[in-house]
């Protein structure tokens, strides 16, 4: 059964770099086929795909947050970073997670983390 969870402060103050941790477990992030993906929910509002990186270490971003986001991997420790830096109260919302699978014209995501609240408050 594979496992993600995210980890990071639940609070960072604007202009500042939020950095999130999503921690696999029961499965490889080198798995063949596999993309590791990041989405937001703003409060009142629907999911935002963020970005992913795939099992060979390959990112693809948001072009609405590309100039300003980042992820990473640590392969030792089976884990998917997210930065996002200069941070506004627009990037309050709750961050997940999650496991996907490309097909032609749509992506399936079969796994998620339970989702981390983050605030961007002074």
């Amino acid at each position: 059964q594979v496992q993600l969870r995210e980890s990071g402060p639940g609070l960072v103050k604007p202009s500042q770099t939020l950095s999130l941790t999503c921690s696999v477990s029961g499965g490889s992030i080198l798995t063949n086929s596999y993309y590791w993906t990041w989405i937001r929910q703003p409060p009142g509002k629907g999911l935002e795909w963020m970005g992913a990186m795939s099992y060979s270490g390959n990112t693809n971003y948001s072009p609405s947050l590309k100039s300003r986001t980042s992820i990473s991997r640590d392969t030792s420790k089976n884990q998917i970073t997210l930065q996002v830096h200069s941070t506004t109260p627009e990037d309050t919302a709750v961050y997940y997670c999650a496991r996907g699978s490309v097909y032609p014209g749509t992506a399936v995501y079969d796994y998620w983390g339970q989702g981390t609240q983050v605030t961007v408050s002074s």
